[in-house]
């Protein structure tokens, strides 16, 4: 099962946008598999098995920060207002300008900034090859809602994408979002 740690690990990346925090996912992902290990059934998809436990890992922890308390370190904040970095621009999302450090890519940024189900339903379908069946079994939801999930999240990263598809004479004037094809 370790032939899958790259994988996952590109998976886990594009779900938290931080190398740290994609590493964690991994290690915890293959950590879970092998304490229910008894639970998988041979003779199955294995990836599949696996990116489910990473799938399901990462959003369990997702909920668990958002109804967490925000904490502050209040040192933190005295010695940076008592900084010269005081006249910077601060960014209130850490992960957009990550992204933008990192990558740069105007459809990296767009797919970003998809809800994570359907930036999800995207990287299994589109980035990562997998089959409606097989991300149905994922995501532990119907082949029907896979498909409905995976056609709106394309229709949000071609309305995130029309501007720069615009700019780069993708699309034609008078053309509007709804008719742009990214």
């Amino acid at each position: 099962m370790l032939i899958y740690a790259a994988a996952l690990y590109n998976f886990a990346f594009r779900l938290t946008l931080d190398e740290d925090d994609a590493n964690d996912l991994v290690q915890d992902t293959f950590l879970k598999a092998y304490r229910f290990y008894d639970s998988y059934q041979p003779d199955t998809n294995a990836k599949a098995w696996l990116y489910r436990i990473l799938k399901n890992t990462f959003i369990n922890e997702y909920r668990r920060k958002s109804k967490a308390p925000v904490k502050v370190d209040y040192q933190e904040v005295e010695s940076f207002y008592n900084s010269d970095d005081i006249d910077e621009q601060i960014t209130n999302d850490l992960r957009t300008e990550s992204v933008q450090d990192l990558i740069g890519d105007e459809v990296a940024n767009a797919l970003n900034r998809l809800d994570v189900d359907f930036r999800t339903a995207i990287i299994l379908c589109d980035l990562e090859g997998f089959t409606y069946e097989e991300m149905a079994k994922i995501l532990d939801i119907p082949i029907g809602t896979v498909r409905s999930r995976l056609h709106r999240a394309r229709n949000l990263l071609k309305e995130n994408l029309y501007e720069y598809a615009k700019s780069m004479g993708y699309v034609r004037s008078g053309e509007g979002p709804a008719s742009a094809s990214a």
